[in-house]
């Protein structure tokens, strides 16, 4: 994914380094911090889950003590080998995946994953997933009583294999049966990530706040696929994949915006976010923090040069507290 320029970035702004930078002592800093649930977040930048691995292997290029939480690729009840390759291709503005999830299994994070994870001072999100309630309350209840995991993501936009594939994450019923499930079994802050390929997001983000999410992430990838005319075969071995990138970032907004307007819950915003300019708009649009996904790929400290530049907007702005911009959109 080429990396997209001049779009929203902030003066002064610099794209990630990876360094281990300070502020000046000249001025007070702002206050970044935000809560979700639970969670008390020193930033409102972490990465979106899948792009990250599980931490550790960005640990050389990105101080992960200066990020607001650390989100782990998703785990399932056991490990999961992906879809066969090609798994990635590129696209005007972002790329498509279709890695089918891979991961080492919830039992194999804890017992070689997590133990890292407890000596960073920065929370830790267990994204997690299944392919029936079952499998859902398994992972949950397998995380619930891990100190070293702050809280959990629940990503609903999988097959549920005993209902002939319909996706979780599409149908009310089902998304509020899977998240009530998980919420009898863990007491932990959860996070249900919600999938875009839906008629209306706001119904389901409805649903799942009552059934006990104590926060929304959005928006999953959205389906696309793209063709090699000259082979006349998909560019993944899958065919569809989900779209990410800056192309979606309208797209992702525009849902945020909405869902924000119909629930209570804090929402995390994810979608094309590349600068702290992106990320603002996000949570002028609603959203108390935001992820960041395939610009991880492109630059591994991103995530930092948005925190800073996030920063620099309040001080510029004589904004005291990032708080102060949530939901601030002005409609006429």
């Amino acid at each position: 994914m080429k990396q997209r320029k001049g779009r929203d970035e902030l003066p002064g702004d610099k794209r990630a380094t990876g360094t281990r930078g300070g502020k000046g002592p000249e001025e007070k800093a702002p206050d970044l911090s935000v809560t979700i649930g639970d969670l008390e977040l020193r930033n409102p930048v972490m990465p979106a889950s899948g792009t990250f691995g599980y931490g550790r292997e960005y640990a050389r290029l990105i101080d992960l003590e200066r990020i607001g939480a650390i989100v782990t690729k998703g785990l399932s009840l056991r490990p999961k080998a992906g879809n066969p390759t090609p798994r990635i291709a590129e696209t005007v503005g972002g790329m498509l995946n279709a890695v089918g999830l891979q991961n080492v299994g919830v039992d194999a994070f804890i017992r070689d994953k997590l133990p890292y994870l407890e000596g960073i001072a920065t929370p830790v999100i267990a994204n997690f997933f299944g392919n029936t309630l079952e499998e859902y309350g398994e992972v949950a209840a397998r995380l619930a009583d891990l100190p070293g995991v702050a809280a959990v993501e629940v990503n609903i936009s999988c097959p549920n294999v005993k209902q002939g594939g319909i996706v979780f994450g599409t149908d009310p019923q089902a998304a509020h049966a899977v998240v009530s499930l998980v919420r009898r079994r863990i007491a932990k802050t959860m996070i249900v990530k919600l999938t875009p390929n839906i008629t209306d997001i706001t119904v389901i983000a409805r649903a799942v706040e009552e059934a006990g999410a104590d926060a929304v992430s959005c928006i999953n990838t959205l389906t696309g696929m793209s063709i090699d005319i000259h082979s006349r075969r998909s560019r993944l071995a899958n065919v569809t994949g989900g779209l990410s990138g800056p192309a979606i970032m309208p797209v992702a907004l525009r849902m945020v915006y909405q869902v924000a307007r119909q629930v209570r819950i804090p929402v995390i915003g994810i979608g094309g976010i590349c600068s702290a300019g992106d990320a603002l708009q996000f949570l002028i649009a609603g959203a108390t923090a935001v992820q960041v996904g395939s610009a991880n790929f492109v630059e591994p400290g991103v995530m930092v040069s948005i925190a800073d530049g996030l920063a620099r907007f309040c001080r510029e702005q004589g904004i005291d507290y990032i708080r102060e911009l949530i939901g601030s959109l002005v409609v006429d």
